[in-house]
This record gives structure tokens, sequence and C-alpha cells, in this order.
């Protein structure tokens, strides 16, 4: 059997899709910094920024890449433009001074598009060179970039970033902001008054309005928010050959008869098991098997539940990648975004391997898989432990990427994709619903 496949879509809008809004952003915040140059009030670079300004400059190769990857960039005259004819970020000196301003911020929620990865909106143009090509796959690149990704999560996990949870224009408690999650909700509607956001929110989710940030301890527990008891059913809990979905989140693509290796990098993106996986020893078992993939929005759940009932057989985070995209994929104005297949065999990845319950169904492997800012995998469970369907495996923190669920060959699968066509459009489909029915063998 040959891999079958689906052109991708855009989804999840961690980056707004007219283009303008993310220009305008970039510009404004170019602007704000040579403002406070000019005035002499620009800080010093965090030590963990100054941290990677050292490397750049030490590292002959690193610092020979990251020169590149801004002169690689196709520009407009005054030659300081991007493709779009909008100022583009000049050098990796001027990249550095944004990023010091980034890890002290909460994102602020935008009506006309939410810039929710700021550091890849910097990136976004150098990440499609080949100078960029080789610096985001190079491992001490990535170390670096993880520490800073960490000093901007452990800001987001404070109260100092709560300033962004109040009704205010820009708030996430505003009028605006609590709509547009609503409608992010495939159950939009329900609640005491339907038409209220508010009330939407408050009906799925835990929190108490008449506390300050409404119970939220930071920015980070409001993004890992909880929904309430019974507000996301189990589907068939007691039927083991029902598969539900274990993220809030939109059908990518659906694979069949994947291969131990395959050129992952070419446009297609097929998946390599192989690489997806690690080299793990049980990689072996899903050759030839099937492969789901979805995508978490921006403004949705996002903790991960387990598919299926089973026992917990490995579980554990993989290094890669934060902002590597597919060069096939040529100057992507979203990227990563239009690379969803290729990072996850590069990027950042949790692997939690389940013997299910079902022995239609054996060993099957929940990967859930980072993306630019939001790459940290925290897993909550153990090896050996039994989980029950539906039941939390762990989270994305500051949002949520992408995922996949991989199966052995010998598992036959009916997949109910809600009526969507991976490829054709971008609605959640509720988690914990069924998304797979196994046909025994």
């Amino acid at each position: 059997m040959t891999t079958t496949e689906v052109i991708p879509f855009r989804v999840g809008e961690w980056l707004p899709s007219d283009q303008k809004i993310l220009d305008n952003w970039l510009e404004d915040i170019i602007q704000e910094i040579d403002d406070l140059e000019a005035k002499g009030q620009l800080k010093p670079l965090h030590p963990v920024i100054e941290q990677f300004k050292q490397l750049i400059e030490q590292d002959p190769e690193i610092f020979m890449y990251f020169n590149q990857m801004f002169t690689q960039v196709p520009k407009r005259p005054p030659y300081n433009k991007s493709p779009t004819g909008k100022p583009q970020v000049k050098n990796y000196e001027q990249m550095l001074r944004l990023m010091n301003i980034i890890i002290t911020r909460t994102p602020a929620f935008n009506e006309t598009g939410l810039v929710g990865f700021p550091i890849n909106a910097i990136l976004d143009w150098s990440m499609g060179t080949i100078g960029g090509f080789a610096a985001f796959l190079n491992d001490k690149v990535n170390a670096q970039l993880k520490a800073i990704l960490n000093q901007w999560g452990g800001f987001l996990k404070s109260d100092a970033s709560c300033y962004a949870l109040n009704s205010d224009p820009g708030g996430w408690f505003s009028p605006a902001a609590l709509d547009a999650l609503a409608l992010m909700d495939p159950f939009y509607g329900q609640g005491d008054d339907p038409k209220n956001p508010k009330d939407n929110f408050v009906y799925n989710f835990q929190c108490n309005t008449d506390l300050p940030y409404w119970g939220f301890t930071s920015w980070d527990s409001f993004f890992t928010r909880e929904f309430n008891e019974g507000r996301r059913p189990v589907a068939s809990p007691d039927d083991d050959s029902v598969i539900v979905n274990a993220c809030e989140s939109a059908p990518y693509r659906v694979a069949y008869g994947v291969q131990l290796r395959d050129t992952f990098w070419i446009k297609a993106q097929p998946y390599s098991l192989e690489h997806m996986l690690a080299n793990d020893e049980y990689t072996g078992n899903f050759v030839g098997g099937t492969v789901y993939q979805a995508f978490l929005s921006a403004k949705s759940y996002h903790r991960w539940h387990s598919p299926v009932s089973g026992t917990i057989v490995k579980a554990y985070v993989q290094d890669g990648s934060y902002y590597a995209e597919a060069l096939s994929e040529g100057f992507d104005p979203s990227g990563p975004n239009d690379s969803q297949g290729y990072i996850t065999e590069v990027a950042t990845r949790a692997l939690i391997f389940i013997e299910a319950d079902n022995p239609d169904i054996g060993l099957m492997c929940f990967m859930p898989v980072g993306m630019a800012e939001v790459s940290s995998c925290d897993i909550t469970v153990e090896v050996g432990q039994h989980v029950n369907k539906g039941d939390s495996l762990g989270t994305f923190h500051f949002g949520g990427s992408t995922h996949c669920l991989i199966f052995s060959p010998k598992v036959m699968l009916a997949f109910d994709l809600h009526g969507q066509t991976p490829g054709l459009n971008s609605n959640n489909i509720p988690v914990k619903t069924r998304i797979a029915t196994v046909c025994s063998n």
C-alpha cells in the first residue's frame, strides 16, 4: 500500500491570515525599538538574549547563517523591505532587540488579527531562506532558543503576565475576545444566554468572575484553562472500538501505508516514521500503518486526552527544532504553517506510546508536536499507568500546535471527521468525541 495524502490547509489563526496586519504589527514594533534607541531608553539585553548574541557571534558557522538569512530575503526598494513591501528585520542585532521586548510581554488580543507567534513573526521571512533553513536546524541554536522560550514561558506563568486578563480593548475578557473564543467552540450557543460571549465562556470553562483575573493566576493558567465537568463528554466510554479526539482540533491529514523512511523535506511532506519517532525501539510496529494529524487553534482548548483506554508503555519529550520550515514551501508568509507535515520529523515533540485494551488496536502512539513559540510539551502521565479513554495525558503551554495519532498496519480504521475534508476547511472537532472506529480483523 502506498502513502495517501491530501493537501493541507491554513488553520489555527496563530498569525493573521491578512498579511497586511502582520506587516503592520512588525512595522510598529520595529518603530518602537527605533524610538527607544533614539531616546537612549533601550533596555540592555536580557542575559538569555545576550547568550544567544554570544553564540551567534562566536560560532563562525552560526554567524554566517544569521547574516545570510536576512540578506537572502527577497527585498523591494528601498531594500529594507520584505517581499510585501513593508519593513523587514534587517539583521540579527535587530532581531535580538525585538526578542528582548517580546519575552516580557503577554500576547494581547487583537480583533483584526492575533499575533500569537510574535517571535515567529519576527523571523517570518528569514525562516524561508537557505541560511535560515540551516540555522534553525542547528542543535546549538535550538538549545539557545529553548532557553529563550523557557524564560518567556516562566514570565507567562507568573502573576506579572495577568495584566492582559481584563475587559479593556485588547484584554482577553473584552467582549470582542470572548466572542472570538466562543466562536471557536463547536457547541457555540450554549449557556443561560447563548448570545452573551461571557456567559458562553463561564458556561464552558473553570473560572470565577468574582475573583481578580477570574481566578486565573497567570496568562499560562488562562491559556491552559480546563473545561467544566460534563462540557466534553467521552464518546462511547465503554466501547473500546471507538477512538476519540485527543485534542480540540481541526483535521489536517490522514495518511495510510506510512513508510519507515521517506523524503519528508519535499513539497508533499510525506511522513517518515523513523524520524518522527526519533528511532524509538517501537518504530517498527507502525511501518505501513496510519497517521492522523490535526491542528490546534490559538483560541481553543490546549490539553491532551487519551484517544483510547490502555496502559502507558513509554512517554518522553524529544527535543528538536523551533523555527524550522520546509524549503520546498518557499516563502510561507505564515511559516511554518505550511510545513506541518515536515515538522513532525524535526520539531520538539512528545511521544506517548499506549498499549490499548482493545487487542484490535494494540500499541499506538500519541504525538503532540510543538511549533515555534508553542513548543513546551508537558506530559502528565507515567509509564505503567492505566488511562481510560478521555483521561488527561498532558498539555501544551502557551497554546497548542499540531498532533498525530499513529497506528500499526493491522488496525483497520473508519474515520469520522464530522463532515470535514482535510484540505478544504478548518473547523474544530470537539475533544473526546469520536474520530474513528476500529473495524474488527
